[in-house]
């Protein structure tokens, strides 16, 4: 007996897609494709595809044939059969296509969300006296700002921060179509489809701001960095779509759960999990630690907030790899896959 690897991904994507449409539709606005670093989501999709196509091709060729023409092709065609089969294409395709229809619904929700609950948020105050109780009374930006500048500290946490936008297509795309094992593209793409779609339910059960929103002088002592420039555009945008009318756009302020916290871990866990290059290891580690201090650095969320973040990030991480056929032991800390292929072997009873 089998059941495919791809009917929690498939279904996750089908939901947060119905979802969109509902919510849309019953508040009057329209389901809106947001643009990314590579332009609109249609087109970026097919140029992740490409470039990374090119990118698994072009050096390959280019080393093994010497830079002889004549012996460029034969190695396309071979590269072409051996690894770009029938389960490789389905595998990308579905895992962007799925993916795809996840990002662009769940932008839509969390754009939906101050027309959808209210804009007066109730929940920003108590997460903010939970924050200086953490603190011993201190606000955790103003410790962080003393403790690391206001200046150099500000605009490096701010390149990593911002790392995020690209990062999620890339690393999606490279696992999909550079994974050894078939199903640890299915474990990654079904995960990352999960931790957003827990990250939209977690807007919507407990709606905020953020600190950087809801106080934001706390902020006002911080360097020109394109951190705070997003901030502070993602502000005005949310005063002209809900008060400016601005038609065909959306809203992007919501504060908890962090998902630059959900996503960046479970990037981590998925290198430490299937890839065995140690110092890629340790930069994605890194890469999840400096992310999380940039939140409340520069105040995008609260304490609670990254703690749900990784929580999120933990239960996509496990589920996807049941649903991809992966076996944890018993502490979790180690899994091997039962699997190659889309199909995943379950029990008989």
């Amino acid at each position: 007996m089998y059941r495919r690897a791809y009917v929690l991904l498939i279904g996750v994507a089908a939901l947060m897609g119905v979802l969109a449409v509902v919510v849309s539709v019953s508040i009057g606005q329209k389901v809106v494709d947001p643009e990314g670093f590579l332009g609109p989501s249609w087109l970026r999709l097919p140029l992740l595809v490409f470039g990374a196509l090119l990118l698994d091709m072009l050096p390959r060729t280019l080393w093994l044939s010497k830079m002889h023409p004549k012996k460029m092709w034969p190695i396309v065609v071979e590269r072409w059969h051996s690894h770009w089969n029938r389960e490789r294409l389905t595998l990308v395709v579905m895992g962007l296509v799925c993916f795809y229809i996840t990002y662009v619904s769940y932008r839509n929700l969390k754009s939906a969300l101050p027309t959808v609950l209210g804009v007066d948020y109730k929940f920003d105050r108590p997460l903010h006296l939970l924050d200086q109780a953490i603190f011993l009374g201190h606000e955790p930006a103003v410790v962080l700002h003393s403790l690391l500048g206001t200046g150099l500290a500000a605009h490096f946490l701010s390149l990593i921060y911002l790392w995020f936008l690209p990062m999620v297509p890339l690393v999606l795309t490279a696992w999909l179509i550079w994974s050894k094992n078939l199903s640890y593209g299915y474990w990654f793409a079904t995960s990352q489809c999960l931790a957003w779609s827990l990250g939209t339910a977690s807007y919507y059960l407990l709606p905020t701001l953020g600190p950087g929103f809801e106080y934001p002088w706390l902020y006002n002592n911080l360097d020109n960095t394109g951190a705070s420039n997003l901030m502070e555009a993602l502000s005005y945008g949310r005063v002209k779509v809900y008060w400016g009318g601005l038609d065909g756009a959306v809203q992007s302020v919501a504060g908890f759960a962090s998902l630059h916290c959900a996503i960046t871990l479970l990037v981590a866990l998925m290198a430490q999990y299937t890839i065995r290059v140690r110092w890629l290891h340790w930069l994605l580690w890194i890469n999840f630690g400096i992310t999380l201090v940039a939140t409340l650095y520069f105040g995008w969320h609260y304490i609670a907030d990254d703690v749900a973040g990784i929580a999120i990030a933990v239960i996509s991480f496990y589920v996807g790899g049941l649903a991809s056929g992966q076996k944890f032991d018993r502490h979790g800390l180690a899994s091997h896959p039962t699997t190659t292929t889309s199909q995943v072997p379950v029990d008989r009873d």
